[in-house]
């Protein structure tokens, strides 16, 4: 932690706060856009929160929420692979070598043929929504071809996006190098909890390497999965904020504890918030909804209604 003493926020203190600050819908869907900055602070989503919905509704949800902003999962937009092909969580059966490969092979099939104009569609979705596609995730790895890299940027031109964001690791990072150059285009680095894998991204270090690679690499911090590896992300966007391009907010205990509904956990989203208003960063702060809930646009409503109550 850093040497401030932690703002302290329960949840009590929230749902007190957040009765007197409920969101309201600044647009009519497909008549104007949908403002969701609070107290000058760019609230987004990752799209990855509503992972249950088909997309139209997935964007319906945010519109009706309020939030204006979205960083597009690529899950949304690339055909969903058949169960089991990657797994699916403890006590579920192993998976088949052969339905992976098969699944891999498809998903990268699609990638090279499918024609740009699928992804214009796809913005054109957003924005008769009113809702400003923010950045494309779409998470190289090693696995991906030279072919499939390359069409990653193009699917984020089409889309409209002013960068892409990844859940990569530093050796995928190096072969992605020259197609962001040769696309101009910043490719931002996603963060996890894994310690123990150096290829992986968790370290702050990790980003160093990166940004070092390129002038094209920047920081797409994950403040939950920040704390959990044991790292302060108030001091870090203090240090690094002109890398930043956006944030990821979700709440989690440290040592690599679980997601918790937002107020349970150990990250400092209040303080992280409080600071982009302070400081005045251009960062957009990206409800990532993760935790356990049974209504997913009932729980993305409640953490930007914490915003909301944050930000008063």
């Amino acid at each position: 932690m850093r040497g401030h003493d932690r703002i302290l926020y329960s949840r009590r203190e929230f749902g007190r706060l957040a009765l007197a600050a409920m969101p309201a819908l600044s647009a009519v869907e497909g008549l104007m856009n949908v403002d969701s900055r609070i107290g000058g602070v760019r609230i987004g989503v990752q799209s990855y929160s509503f992972r249950t919905m088909p997309l139209d509704d997935a964007i319906k949800a945010m519109a009706e929420i309020g939030i204006g902003e979205c960083e597009l999962f690529s899950g949304h937009v690339e055909p969903r692979p058949p169960p089991g092909a990657f797994g699916g969580g403890p006590g579920s059966p192993p998976v088949d070598p052969a339905v992976r490969a098969a699944a891999r092979e498809k998903t990268r099939e699609w990638r090279l043929t499918t024609p740009l104009d699928h992804f214009v569609a796809v913005r054109k979705k957003f924005e008769a929504a009113g809702i400003r596609l923010q950045a494309y995730n779409l998470s190289f790895n090693d696995s991906f071809t030279d072919a499939e890299i390359d069409r990653g940027f193009e699917m984020a031109r089409a889309l409209g996006v002013g960068f892409i964001t990844a859940s990569s690791t530093l050796s995928a990072a190096k072969r992605v190098v020259p197609f962001a150059e040769k696309h101009q285009m910043t490719v931002a680095m996603h963060n996890h909890a894994n310690l123990v894998d150096p290829n992986e991204f968790a370290k702050p270090e990790s980003f160093e390497k990166a940004m070092a690679m390129s002038k094209r690499f920047a920081v797409n911090l994950d403040i939950g999965h920040f704390v959990a590896a044991g790292f302060d992300p108030v001091a870090y966007i203090e240090q690094h904020h002109d890398r930043i391009t956006n944030l990821h907010i979700k709440d989690r205990k440290k040592s690599d504890g679980p997601n918790l509904p937002w107020g349970d956990g150990d990250t400092p989203i209040k303080e992280v918030l409080q600071l982009l208003k302070q400081k005045k960063y251009d960062i957009p702060a990206n409800i990532e909804y993760e935790y356990k809930g049974e209504d997913t646009v009932a729980e993305v409503r409640k953490c930007f209604e914490y915003c909301r109550a944050a930000l008063a």
